[in-house]
């Protein structure tokens, strides 16, 4: 075979290794499977690729949100599920990491304006009286209150297994 028709993919492949190497270096230290790995790394263009990787621009030291659950009610037309309502504050400049639920989530923004992203989707800012909608597994890039002075809160209404529970699964 012509040498110069496999160059192009040596080369493509060694930058294919040197990125997964780079995103095992990157890539948080808590085991998850080989599919949710490559789902992440080969996810929509629409969203950063190293999202659910630590944050690079100091969101780690950023104020985290506060979860208040507010009432667990078993679905009698649903057997073996149940309805979770939380209230989730967002401090000035709050952040959320990547994660997902393992639920179907409704979410009301009831004060201030909340940044979010689904994965495969751009970034949208919600204001009070909007909501979104997180099928279940979707990962959530992140959540956060872009508002350096005011807080914002949301009310989530979740759809869990009995008991109310899990709510939520970090990367």
């Amino acid at each position: 075979m012509n040498p110069l028709f496999l160059a192009p993919r040596r080369n493509a492949a060694i930058a294919a290794l040197s990125l997964a190497a780079g995103w095992m270096l990157l890539a948080p230290t808590a085991p998850r499977s080989a599919a949710r790995w490559f789902d992440d790394l080969c996810s929509s263009l629409g969203r950063p690729m190293f999202a659910s990787a630590p944050a690079a621009d100091g969101a780690a030291a950023r104020p985290a949100t506060v979860v208040k659950p507010l009432s667990c009610q078993p679905l009698p037309n649903v057997p073996g599920k149940s309805q979770t309502t939380v209230l989730v504050e967002f401090p000035p400049l709050a952040y959320s990491p990547a994660h997902r639920h393992p639920g179907s989530v409704t979410a009301v923004v009831i004060e201030g304006t909340v940044r979010s992203q689904l994965q495969g989707t751009p970034a949208a800012d919600y204001r009070a009286g909007q909501s979104f909608f997180e099928p279940p597994g979707t990962l959530h890039v992140f959540a956060e209150n872009p508002d350096p002075a005011r807080t914002a809160k949301l009310l989530a209404f979740f759809v869990t297994d009995e008991n109310c529970g899990p709510l939520t699964v970090y990367e």
